[in-house]
C-alpha cells in the first residue's frame, strides 16, 4: 500500500527531474503521476468518436514510487512516514522527522 496520496506535494529523489517538487495526481499500484514531472512526448492520432484532435502532445508519465518521498513543507526537506493512532483511535499519517501530522489534500 502506497503511504502517498493524491493532493500529496512531493519531491523527486532520483532520475532525470531529481531535484524538482509536484503535485500527486495519480496513484496507481506501485507508479505515481506527479504535475510537471516526467513529461514525455506522446504522438497521438485523431479520434472522431471522442472529438480528440491527432498532433504531438506533451503529458506527465507515470513514474515508480520509489523516486519520489513526499516534501515537509516545515524542514524543507524530502521526508518519510509513518502512521498513529489519535485519542479517539483514528489512524493519521505523520512525518517522521518531526512527528507533525500530514496535511491532507
Amino acid at each position: 500500500m502506497a503511504k502517498l496520496r493524491k493532493g500529496d506535494n512531493v519531491i523527486v529523489i532520483a532520475g532525470k527531474d531529481k531535484g524538482k517538487q509536484g503535485t500527486v495526481l495519480a496513484v496507481k499500484n506501485d507508479r505515481i503521476k506527479v504535475e510537471g514531472i516526467n513529461i514525455v512526448t506522446k504522438h497521438q492520432k485523431p479520434n472522431a468518436a471522442t472529438g480528440a484532435e491527432g498532433g504531438i502532445v506533451k503529458q506527465e508519465a507515470f513514474l515508480h514510487i520509489s523516486n519520489v518521498a513526499i516534501f515537509n513543507a516545515q524542514t524543507q526537506k524530502a521526508d518519510r512516514i509513518t502512521y498513529q493512532f489519535d485519542d479517539e483511535g483514528n489512524k493519521k499519517r505523520v512525518y517522521r522527522s518531526n512527528g507533525e501530522v500530514v496535511a491532507t489534500a
